[in-house]
């Protein structure tokens, strides 16, 4: 599997490496930091989410799309998505 590159998204690391990637902020600007499933009109889609819902989402999502073994995709995403800055303690 190929090492997606970055700038990755700080609340649920998808990979952005397209315009249409990125969040969008109040003013209609794109966001440099989160993407468009986790950021829109200036605020979190899920404002309420935990890390451990977002990292089970995460999980679902490369399951499902990228055909990750669930294991292999929950310990990447029980490693990395942590140390976004969404999450950082």
């Amino acid at each position: 599997m190929e090492i997606p590159k970055g700038p990755f998204c700080q609340s649920c690391g998808m990979p952005m490496d397209m315009p249409d990637c990125f969040g969008i902020n109040a003013d209609g600007t794109q966001n440099n930091y989160y993407c468009c499933h986790c950021f829109c009109d200036g605020k979190f889609t899920t404002p309420d989410i935990t890390l451990e819902e977002m990292t089970d989402l995460v999980v679902s999502i490369m399951v499902e799309n990228v055909k990750m073994p669930e294991e292999q995709a929950r310990q990447i995403s029980e490693s990395f998505i942590p140390t976004l800055n969404r999450w950082k303690k």
